[in-house]
C-alpha cells in the first residue's frame, strides 16, 4: 500500500499554560480541523472526518494550551492499514487521562481521543519524551 502523508506548522502563543486560547489560537485549531477534513476526503476517508477532526481539535487544542512554545506541527499519514494523526508542540511533558467531574468543563480531552481510537482499532501514545502526542486509527479502505 502506498503511503500518503501531509504535514503543516503554524505559529501559536507561547505559554499558556492552562489559560484560555487566544483568538488567534483558537482560528489555528479550527485551520487543524478544516485541513485535516479536507485531507481525509481528498485520500477518499469521508467516514473518518468526523472522528478525527475530533481528535485533531483536543491534540492541538492541548498543544495551543499546555505547550510553551511557538509552533505547532500537525501530521496526517496514511500507512499500513492506518490512519496516524501525530501534534508536535516543542514542550516534553506528561499525557494522561483525567478523571473529573460530570459538571467540569474542561479534562475530558484525552478521554474522548483514547475512546475514539479505540472505537476504530488504534491507539494513542507520545514520543520525543512527550512533546508529540500521536494516535492511530485502523482504516476500511486505503488512500488513493
Amino acid at each position: 500500500m502506498a503511503e500518503d502523508l501531509m504535514s503543516v506548522c503554524f505559529c501559536v502563543s507561547p505559554g499558556s499554560n492552562g489559560r484560555d486560547v487566544a483568538e488567534p489560537d483558537a482560528r489555528r485549531v479550527q485551520m487543524a480541523r478544516r485541513v485535516t477534513a479536507a485531507w481525509l476526503r481528498y485520500c477518499g476517508l469521508p467516514d473518518l472526518v468526523d472522528d478525527a477532526t475530533l481528535i485533531v481539535s483536543e491534540l492541538v487544542t492541548n498543544a495551543v494550551v499546555h505547550g510553551s512554545g511557538s509552533q505547532v506541527t500537525l501530521t496526517l499519514a496514511v500507512r499500513d492499514g492506518f490512519l496516524d494523526l501525530a501534534v508536535h508542540d516543542e514542550t516534553p511533558g506528561d499525557f494522561t487521562v483525567q478523571n473529573v467531574g460530570s459538571d467540569a468543563e474542561r479534562g475530558r480531552g484525552l478521554f474522548l481521543v483514547g475512546h475514539l481510537a479505540g472505537a476504530h482499532g488504534g491507539g494513542w501514545g507520545t514520543r520525543d519524551e512527550g512533546a508529540t502526542i500521536w494516535c492511530r486509527l485502523a482504516l476500511a479502505g486505503t488512500c488513493q
